[in-house]
């Protein structure tokens, strides 16, 4: 890339780096998946903040220093996220009710999760059904991290006091 006063077009930076981009992400993250999902997270901040670059001649450099910062901001929120849920479900998983769990479908279980109560509610669904984080709820319901935890034990609670009296 030569020095202009314009950003580079986006498809020419996609063809000349994404090979180099996905082999240092692998290098990375040792997996395929994780490697493109870091490439395809690089491209999305440069087309986002891309053309506040100033020399074109450091696209590379910011391109692999913005790849490396995602693979690193990744493996904290894992780690982050994982330290939680191993937290979490040591407490609320220690000794689960096979009696319940055994007797309950998924159409029972939607139907129980309609009769929490609603500021329990949309947490649990973000939760459990579209597999969303601590962090990602909190930020969707505009409420702390620690009130998401409370919310989704409480909710935890009361789900499976709803789904015992359906079985009894």
């Amino acid at each position: 890339m030569t020095d202009t006063p314009e950003s580079p077009d986006f498809q020419s930076l996609v063809d000349e780096y994404y090979e180099a981009l996905y082999r240092f992400g692998y290098s990375l993250a040792k997996n395929g998946s994780d490697a493109s999902d870091l490439v395809q997270e690089t491209f999305r901040i440069w087309a986002e903040k891309g053309d506040a670059l100033r020399d074109n001649s450091k696209v590379k450099s910011w391109l692999f220093t913005t790849l490396y910062r995602e693979f690193l901001r990744s493996r904290r929120r894992d780690r982050f996220h994982a330290d939680v849920e191993d937290d979490v479900l040591a407490r609320d998983f220690a000794a689960p009710d096979t009696s319940v769990t055994r007797r309950v479908d998924g159409r029972e279980a939607m139907e129980a999760l309609q009769e929490v109560d609603e500021v329990y509610r949309e947490p649990l669904a973000l939760f459990y059904i579209e597999d969303a984080s601590y962090k990602e709820i909190a930020e969707r319901l505009e409420i702390p991290i620690g009130t998401v935890m409370s919310r989704l034990s409480r909710g935890k609670a009361q789900l499976r006091s709803i789904l015992r009296q359906k079985v009894e």
